[in-house]
């Protein structure tokens, strides 16, 4: 346990934190599913329109510091190619 008024208020801070952290990945996941679930389902505009969705809250993750830049970026690229090749 923590020994110092410091380190109390930063178990405070680290928890919710730690939960909002938590919240943004799984809301950019869930966006993820939703083009993943176009692309599976073959339709090639819905997949756009959710990838196009999924774009800026993936690029919030990084700019959050959840999410790293060339994660995201790979994770992007692999999405296009995927709608292109529909």
């Amino acid at each position: 346990m923590a020994n110092h008024k410091s380190a109390e208020k930063r178990i405070r801070q680290t928890e919710r934190r730690t939960l909002v952290n938590r919240n943004r990945v799984s809301r950019i996941r869930t966006f993820v599913k939703k083009v993943e679930a176009a692309i599976l389902s073959g339709d090639k505009t819905a997949a756009a329109e959710a990838f196009k969705a999924a774009q800026p809250e993936m690029h919030r993750g990084v700019t959050k510091g959840v999410l790293q830049k060339n994660t995201v970026a790979r994770k992007l690229s692999r999405l296009s190619g995927r709608i292109k090749a529909l």
